[in-house]
This record gives structure tokens, sequence and C-alpha cells, in this order.
């Protein structure tokens, strides 16, 4: 039987977690390719409807970060200056000074609510706002043979 690993999908897509349990749940996978794992991050469901992703983005400030929104893609972007190394010898390079980009896919509802760099972790909060329109409505049954429109019904209300 043919398995599918989701990994990649929870590491790129918030708000989409209701199908991707579900798949997962049909089928459980070996690991297959993924994204390149630096910076570290983690994927937080804090609520209903909120999330946080938090990537450890030691030495960068807040400068070096920027974070877009377009067309459902949030992007992480990290950029450091180059650093002169002139009047120095370096025996040992163990802190990485690299670029990055990291993509997400966002739902159709979900919105970034804040954005924070603190303690060499950036933390970006994000809240899902499904519109009044496409929440459920309770239709009213009227029994008493009387032709009522819905809407005429919620302006009187």
């Amino acid at each position: 039987m043919t398995q599918f690993d989701l990994t990649p999908f929870y590491r790129s897509s918030i708000g989409l977690d209701r199908m991707a349990h579900l798949m997962d749940s049909l089928a459980k996978t070996t690991q297959g390719p993924s994204q390149p794992n630096w910076p570290p991050y983690n994927i937080e469901k804090e609520g209903e409807a909120t999330y946080r992703i938090t990537m450890a983005v030691a030495g960068f400030s807040d400068a070096e970060l920027e974070i877009t929104l377009h067309e459902q893609v949030l992007t992480i972007t990290g950029i450091q200056p180059e650093e002169n190394d002139e009047g120095r010898e370096i025996l040992y390079r163990g802190i990485a000074a690299r670029q990055f980009e990291r993509r997400f896919q966002l739902d159709d509802f979900i919105h970034i609510k804040s954005a924070e760099l603190k303690d060499g972790l950036l933390h970006i909060h994000l809240v899902r706002e499904i519109p009044e329109a496409m929440k459920p409505q309770k239709i009213e049954i009227n029994s008493a043979g009387q032709l009522l429109d819905i809407n005429e019904r919620k302006k009187a209300s």
C-alpha cells in the first residue's frame, strides 16, 4: 500500500490542519523530501482560531528580517551583511551567518496579527477570521404559513 508523508505539509501550511489530520490518519508514512531545516521553527495552535510561528533567528536584528504576505503565502527572509574579517583570524567558524527564506502557505481566512523579535526568537501571531457571511446561519422555520424573507428578518433583529 502506498503511504504519504504529510510532515512537509504541516511545516508549510497554517490553518489547514483539519484536512492534514484527516489525511495523516488515513496514511502514516516514512520521511520524504523536505525543505532545508535552517532556521529551526515551531508551528503552534494556541487556541481555536489562533496560531503562532516561532523561528530561531539568533544573530539577526529586526532590520535584517523581512516578513511579507502575498497571495496567502507568508515569506520570512533573513539577510545579514557580509562580515569584514580584515585584521582578525577566525580559527573556527561555528556560528552560521547564512541568509534564509522560509515560506508558509496560509489558509484563506488566516491573517497576521503581530510579529515580535525577542531573545533570538521571531514570533509571528496569526488568527483565523471568518467573515460573517461565511459563518453558518440558523434559519427559523415559519409554521404560520407566512412567507418571510430571511434577509428582512435579520434586519428586524
